[in-house]
């Protein structure tokens, strides 16, 4: 069963590290530094970037923008302020862009990723809040959630959209729909997210729910500037994590009868070679034993 902590930043900020007590003979070891990378999906956001990239460089090791097919200054300005620019050639979505991310925290060997949207909605200075839960081992993965605290301004639609997400997904998490996340290097080491579209969101905690990492959410606050809260339409944005929830579950049942039924091809071609090899023994015992029979009567007849 899933072990999951309740979201609350208090479960975290309360969490205290034991000073070991030292031999005369032993050195204290230095704290256990853990690379942090922030990862930002980008598309079109050359107003916003800048200021969310200098505040997420404040707070984390290394910042790595995915510049998803963007066609204005969005990923000049990110790679003139120091972040790492890894760029589409079009625009491929918000899933192969978070793929992306996965792929480059994996291959230098990030400790917790923490993704956050480049429209400047999340507060990169609330970063901490998320990486501590990764780091005092609370979860694997933790959620930034809009609807827990203090109440922010969320479009109403947005509210009874993501209620209905939830009850879809049924994992126990109030804002499965938040992009604002932190994962520890087990999760960044495992899944590999293969949704192009919105949907990745759900997939990846899907996804964890069913390798059993823990789960927790934090809360933190959102910012709506000017009216626009979204470049997709909030219908086809819930279709589309509606057929990628689907999706998953569809594939997971696939899989699972796939290998049940690969396990009974394994049983049955070992079950058949097996006969084969006595039918074989069997056939040259019983060529031997007439080939005896027939010397010992040639003999005879001689």
């Amino acid at each position: 069963m899933i072990a999951r902590k309740p979201a609350a930043a208090e479960a975290f900020s309360s969490h205290k590290l034991q000073r070991p007590d030292f031999s005369a003979n032993e050195e204290p070891m230095g704290p256990v530094s853990l690379l942090v990378v922030a990862g930002i999906p980008a598309y079109n956001e050359e107003r916003t970037i800048a200021k969310v990239v200098v505040v997420s460089l404040r707070q984390v090791d290394k910042v790595v923008v995915c510049n998803d097919g963007s066609t204005d200054m969005t990923g000049i300005i990110a790679s003139k302020l120091g972040a790492e620019v890894i760029s589409h050639d079009r625009n491929l979505g918000k899933g192969e862009a978070l793929r992306s991310l996965f792929k480059v925290a994996r291959s230098i060997g990030a400790d917790v990723l923490v993704t956050l949207d480049g429209d400047g909605q999340h507060n990169p200075e609330e970063i901490p809040r998320l990486v501590d839960a990764i780091k005092s081992g609370a979860a694997d993965v933790v959620v930034g959630s809009r609807f827990l605290g203090p109440r922010t301004a969320v479009p109403r639609y947005r509210e009874v959209g993501n209620k209905f997400l939830n009850a879809l997904i049924s994992d126990g998490v109030g804002d499965t729909q938040s992009g604002f996340r932190a994962y520890g290097r087990a999760v960044i080491e495992s899944i590999v997210p293969a949704e192009m579209g919105m949907g990745v969101d759900s997939e990846i905690l899907m996804e964890a729910s069913q390798r059993g990492f823990k789960i927790a959410e934090v809360p933190v606050s959102v910012t709506y500037g000017g009216g626009k809260t979204s470049k997709h339409n909030p219908f086809y944005h819930t279709l589309d994590v509606v057929f990628s929830i689907l999706y998953f579950l569809i594939r997971t049942v696939l899989l699972y009868f796939s290998s049940r039924a690969l396990d009974f091809l394994t049983v049955t071609v070992g079950f058949v070679s097996f006969a084969f090899v006595l039918i074989g023994l069997l056939t040259f015992f019983t060529g031997v034993i007439l080939f005896t029979i027939t010397t010992v009567i040639r003999k005879v007849e001689k």
